[in-house]
């Protein structure tokens, strides 16, 4: 079964539970005057919500600030000191199965997922030297979630007596948005310690979900990192495998998706900053560095900065609105380091490591086990491409002391590293990534707003369904399309999510017993 009626769109998995959103019903195209709508960023959400809009025949013009398409996912040009030209990114992002509607997305271009490649297992390491993996992990809940635990050489017949089980109860039956009301308020940190969570499972299992969002788990919402715990172990059968792309973002992804957008009629203007956005006669005046624009409704895809500086320099929304956008902040900023080295790393070393227990280490990538760019490059001069990611490094740190740091932390992770020769290097620095603090749920947007021409899109705003990081923002440009299609009669699309409750009746059972 297909999404929105077009070939490509949103299915689910192998998971049969997947939950199915129909789209509104209505036209299939638009027959007269063509709609106009202003998409403003060119991440992931704005190319969600330009094309379900363009296939419908509205009107689309797509407004992205940098030069290339794709966001946080996004990717540039440049040129190494041996001469090779190379595409630079913000990092390693992971396609995890369970990402319905971002799949949806780029099927529009790749009906099949060729361009996507999985890797073959999910690895940890401890600093201590403790070893962990997802690879043989049941996919099925509530075995996943068991299966983790026995299998894991990171819990002990000794931890687990220490446990405190019913303080984990709300992670059997996790529904959005009551898991909100019933954890915003607690940080990540404090719900597992709550639980007496051992401390390196709490490493290699937990905190991998709560720094994917780049912040420190006692500034995370225990909310989000609990839904992160349903969307991977017990509300989903994808398991936490993940594909890969076969080539660097732009080629694999955004740029054949700019292709399909053209092809619809639609206009995709880079390096194309919006200043400000007036509400005029029946619609907005959106206004660039060199041009302004009329159109009949907007979409905000920005990142959380962006977002803040369009509506403060706009007459958007009411005022209680504003106030809330404006209260919205970033996560602390992370570092992104990728090294072309001399010679290979030991050739069992794995794809991608999550890493737990080092000073800010927390992985690695090695991309030409998967990257057709850097393989090209690793099999010509005999080395490797080896990216390290460090989140929410602490405010004020000296750049150069954490680049450095973070090389010796690979080093001591992975020994012969030591001997190699950096030939290049790349440090990226970015701070653009949304906060989800302690009790800032109800300060997120949502798609619809008090104008209905103008709908918010992104993985900051919140849904109500259990969704999380790239696939937020594919889910949140459709349902910002939605919102406009149901205004002009036209049909929508439909999406998947994962269960929105507990999968298990006796779990469901116990998780209610503990609320009470």
């Amino acid at each position: 079964m297909t999404g929105s009626g077009h070939p490509n769109g949103a299915r689910h998995g192998r998971d049969r539970r997947a939950r199915r959103l129909p789209g509104p019903p209505g036209k299939r195209r638009v027959d007269g005057d063509r709609p106009t709508t202003a998409v403003v960023g060119g991440g992931i959400a704005g190319l969600a919500a330009a094309t379900a809009l363009a296939e419908r025949g509205v009107a689309v013009t797509l407004y992205e600030r940098q030069p290339y398409l794709g966001g946080r996912a996004g990717g540039w040009p440049t040129t190494l000191r041996d001469g090779t030209p190379v595409t630079m990114s913000r990092g390693f992002h992971a396609f995890f199965r369970q990402y319905y509607n971002l799949r949806g997305l780029l099927r529009r271009t790749d009906p099949g997922l060729r361009r996507l490649t999985g890797l073959p297992d999910y690895p940890l390491l401890h600093a201590s030297g403790l070893r962990d993996s997802f690879r043989h992990v049941p996919r099925t809940p509530p075995w996943s979630a068991f299966g983790f635990a026995a299998l894991s050489p990171s819990f002990t017949v000794r931890d687990l007596r220490a446990m405190n089980p019913a303080a984990a109860l709300p992670l059997l039956d996790v529904r959005v948005p009551e898991i909100y009301d019933r954890l915003d308020r607690t940080s990540a940190h404090d719900f597992l310690n709550a639980v007496r969570f051992p401390e390196r499972a709490r490493h290699l299992a937990f905190e991998v979900f709560s720094r994917s969002f780049f912040a420190d788990p006692r500034q995370l919402s225990a909310a989000e990192m609990a839904l992160m715990f349903h969307i991977y172990f017990l509300g989903s059968a994808e398991g936490l495998l993940f594909d890969v792309p076969t080539a660097p973002f732009p080629a694999a992804l955004w740029d054949p998706l700019a292709g399909y957008l053209r092809r619809h009629g639609a206009e995709v203007r880079t390096a194309t900053p919006v200043e400000h956005i007036t509400p005029a006669g029946n619609g907005y005046r959106v206004t660039t560095d060199g041009s302004e624009r009329h159109h009949d409704s907007v979409v905000l895809a920005l990142d959380t900065a962006g977002l803040r500086r369009v509506v403060a320099r706009s007459e958007l929304g009411d005022a209680p609105w504003r106030e809330r956008i404006a209260r919205l902040r970033n996560a602390p900023g992370f570092l992104v380091t990728r090294l072309w080295l001399d010679r290979p790393v030991t050739p069992g070393r794995p794809g991608f490591l999550g890493t737990g227990g080092f000073t800010t280490l927390d992985n690695i990538s090695v991309l030409e086990r998967w990257e057709d760019e850097a393989a090209h490059w690793s099999a010509r001069t005999g080395g490797s491409v080896v990216e390290l990611h460090a989140y929410a490094v602490p405010a004020g740190a000296a750049r150069d002391v954490e680049e450095k740091r973070l090389i010796e932390q690979m080093r001591s992770a992975w020994p012969e590293t030591r001997a190699a020769t950096i030939v290049d290097a790349r440090h990226e620095w970015r701070e653009d990534c949304p906060l989800f603090p302690v009790g800032g749920y109800r300060d997120r947007p949502t798609v619809r707003t008090s104008d209905p021409c103008l709908v918010v899109a992104g993985d900051l705003v919140r849904t109500g369904l259990p969704v999380a990081l790239m696939e937020r923002a594919a889910t949140t440009g459709f349902l910002a399309a939605n919102a406009l299609l149901e205004r002009w009669g036209l049909r929508g699309v439909t999406l998947w999510t994962v269960p929105d409750r507990g999968r298990n009746a006796v779990l469901r059972a116990l998780a209610r017993w503990g609320a009470e």
